[in-house]
């Protein structure tokens, strides 16, 4: 009774949210993508790529922290393995 619709938007919020780190972890891949196959890869282009990357890392801490479930576990990745 009490709370119900609190857990209905955290729920909705919850969605959005793995929608936004789908569709950031596709808009780093693409930038990679891209960046790898431009053969004079200036320093804009590599901006946007860690600018790509910055943003996708947030939203996944951000879905990390509220402990989210969904198709979070496809797109998990080690910060570290890009690095190199």
């Amino acid at each position: 009774m009490f709370g119900r619709n609190k857990q209905k938007l955290r729920r909705t919020y919850d969605d959005l949210l793995l929608a936004d780190v789908e569709q950031a972890k596709v808009d780093w891949d693409n930038a990679k993508l891209t960046q790898k196959s431009v053969y004079d890869a200036d320093d804009e282009l590599e901006a946007e790529t860690k600018l790509a990357e910055a943003k996708y890392q947030l939203l996944f801490r951000e879905a990390r922290l509220r402990r989210i479930k969904g198709h979070l576990q496809a797109t998990m990745i080690k910060v570290n393995e890009f690095n190199n």
